[in-house]
This record gives structure tokens, sequence and C-alpha cells, in this order.
């Protein structure tokens, strides 16, 4: 097929490091007509193999292909911010092969089939990985069950909401009630409600101090905001625990940056028996605030980079599991949008444009953790494969 890397419809890859689920093996992959249809541990698939093609890449690892679920692609309406084609080329030069895109940032946002076929209809034919799409819960659909059907029977992998503002004019925030009902939808579907959780409470301090300093601009987003949404949502992520009234739904916390009390609320719902899940994104195990540059906008995004005892702790929590997988969050944008001459942290658009290289920021800063391909795997493939219910990977 035109999307493989191989002329030939049946073949074999060859290595000494093979990541399956339970360990790394030496052996071939078999894949007929884009399928893989064999995994073989040792060597007696040579006698199977026959004259079918092998292609042997020696001590180089074969593993699955990377899945980011937290992407902006900007596509319909601000294919200058990105689009699906330099989208998608990033993803493949970055390891990825699947990408679930936003419904936000792209125009109009994908809250209804028909903004759902618009989406689709001006992927065909532009992208170069595999792409899927969340659909959006907003006021304007929450309390109606029919369009949220539609949305998602359209092909919508789950739905997208926000507990703040989400700076797109067209994607407003939702309160609990709308969460409650997107949920129920959603759970007669098994599909997932992914949050941005923060609720805007009172700032601990201003842009007057000094909006070039990353410290102020922490300031105006502490903590206590994701702290307050997740303990807000926690009390819609209770129904669908066994015998609840939206069981079948599955809650996901996107993009974590406090490794505190949020963190610890999640964790208590989990040992409850609450479906709910939780990502954190590579800059926030990267950078910490201290050392961002004054004026860099580059680093704005939200929820902000905290500190470097936040830092340790996220990655901590990511290696013992109570953070179960890891997106990129990517979100670009023009550079003008981003204030790179300014370096106005209050006017600043807040994303960080990161898709090409957060393999690379995972293994680089995780090497020295202990973070080996089998945990890759885990938070890049099999763990995002299953929030968005892409059984085939």
């Amino acid at each position: 097929s035109r999307c493989s890397l191989s002329k030939f419809r049946h073949f074999w890859i060859a290595s000494t490091h093979i990541v399956t689920p339970k360990e790394i093996i030496s052996g071939a992959v078999e894949v007929k007509g884009g399928k893989i249809i064999t995994v073989a541990n040792g060597d007696d698939w040579r006698k199977n193999a026959g004259s079918v093609n092998v292609m042997d890449f020696g001590e180089a690892v074969v593993m699955p292909g990377l899945i980011d679920v937290h992407v902006h692609l900007d596509d319909p309406g601000r294919t200058e911010w990105e689009g699906f084609p330099s989208g998608t080329k990033a993803a493949a030069a970055g390891g990825f092969t699947t990408l679930i895109d936003m419904p936000l940032n792209s125009f109009p946002s994908t809250v209804s089939e028909e903004t759902l076929k618009l989406k689709i209809n001006s992927a065909k034919g532009r992208i170069f990985v595999d792409v899927g799409f969340w659909g959006g819960l907003v006021p304007e659909n929450a309390h109606n069950a029919t369009s949220l059907k539609h949305l998602l029977e359209a092909g919508a992998l789950g739905l997208k909401s926000f507990m703040c503002p989400s700076g797109i004019n067209d994607f407003p925030m939702t309160n609990i009630s709308h969460i409650k009902q997107g949920l129920a939808v959603l759970s007669k579907y098994k599909r997932p409600l992914l949050v941005h959780a923060e609720l805007q409470l009172e700032a601990e301090g201003s842009f007057s101090d000094d909006p070039r300093s990353y410290s102020t601009y922490l300031k105006t987003r502490p903590a206590s905001w994701e702290e307050a949404a997740i303990r807000e949502l926690l009390t819609a992520s209770k129904d669908t625990g066994p015998g609840g009234p939206a069981e079948g739904a599955h809650v996901h916390v996107v993009h974590l940056s406090d490794s505190g009390a949020s963190l610890r609320l999640i964790t208590a719902a989990k040992r409850r028996g609450d479906s709910i899940t939780v990502e954190t994104c590579p800059h926030y195990l990267a950078f910490s605030a201290e050392d961002i540059p004054y004026g860099d906008t580059r680093f704005k995004c939200a929820p902000p980079i905290r500190d470097s005892d936040n830092r340790r702790n996220l990655w901590a929590a990511l290696l013992n599991g109570d953070i179960d997988l890891l997106s990129s969050d990517h979100s670009p944008t023009l550079p003008e949008l981003k204030m790179l001459s300014e370096g106005d942290f209050s006017r600043a658009w807040g994303g960080i444009s990161s898709l090409q290289f957060v393999l690379a920021a995972t293994w680089s800063f995780g090497t020295g953790r202990g973070v080996g391909v089998k945990e890759l795997v885990r938070w890049w493939s099999e763990r995002p494969a299953k929030l968005a219910g892409l059984t085939l990977k």
C-alpha cells in the first residue's frame, strides 16, 4: 500500500530487540496485507519465511508506532498555524504513526456531526500518518443528547471539554452540569471525556508586576486552579464506577502539571473505583519554572510549567503508575502571536509546539531515571491506544 515503507505485501521484520507486551525478544514480525499476523520469538520463523522478503534491522528496536492523543493540528480554518500536512509529517519524523486531533484551534471547532465532517474532508489526501478526532463538549450541545449522539456516531472517538475559558471563541467552557450530561451520553458508547481541568480562582499575582517574567505568569495560574477543578470534576467521575449512572463512560484529565493535591485526588478516585486516567506532557518533565529565560514566551502553556520539585514528583508519579500516559499537547501558532520579540507572557498565545521532539525528550530526560523502551511503549503506545479505543493498535 502507499502508506507502507515496504513495496512488498508480505514481509518479515527481524531484530534482536522486539518490544512485546511481556518482554523484549529476539525474533521477527510477520506483516501481510498491511497487518501484523505473527510475532515470533527465536529463529524458528526463518523456516516459515521461505522466499518472503526479510528486512533485518539487527540490534535496532522494533516497537509499536507511537500514538499522541492530544494534538492541535488547526485544520481547517487556521492552517497558517499548522495544518494536516506539516503536522503529520512532524509526527512521522518523531516516531508517531497515529494522532488524535483536538476539536479546537481549527475553525470551526468540532462540536457537531457537520463540523466533524468538515474536518474529515479537510484531512483526506493530506495526512501522512493515521489521524482520528475528538469531538467537543460545549454548552451548546451538552444538554442535547441527540446532537452528541450524532457527533459520536459520525466518528468522534470521545469528547473534550474545558473547565476554564479555552481562548477560542467558538469553544466556550463547560460547568459540572454539562460534564455530567456528556458522561451520560458517553456511557452508552463506552468512550472517554477528556477534560482541561483548571477552575478560575483568585490569582496569586498579576501581570502588572512584570509581564516578561515567567514567575509572574506562574502566579496567575497557581496549582490551586487545577486542584479546584479536579475536586469538582470528581463529583461527576464517581458516576462512572460500577453500577453508577455513567458506568461505561471514562474521565481523562489532560496535561496535568500539578504533582501535589491534584494528583492525590485523582489517585484516590482511582482507588474508589472511578473510571479515570490522567496524562502529563514532556514539557512538564523536561523544564522547570526557575530555568525559563526572561521573556521567552515559547514556554507559555496552560497549565503552566511549575518548579523543579514539582517536575521531580511528576517523574516519580509517572514511573510508579499514578500518571497513566504521555501526550504532547502540541499547540502551534504564528510566531507573532507568541510575542517572541516583546516577550510578554500576558498577551502571548499559550501553547508549546513539540510534536516532532517529544519522543527524544522523553528518552533524554528519562534514561537517567531508569526509563527504557518498555516504558516508552506503555506511555506512548499501549495506554493511548486503550484510551482512544484503537483496538487494532
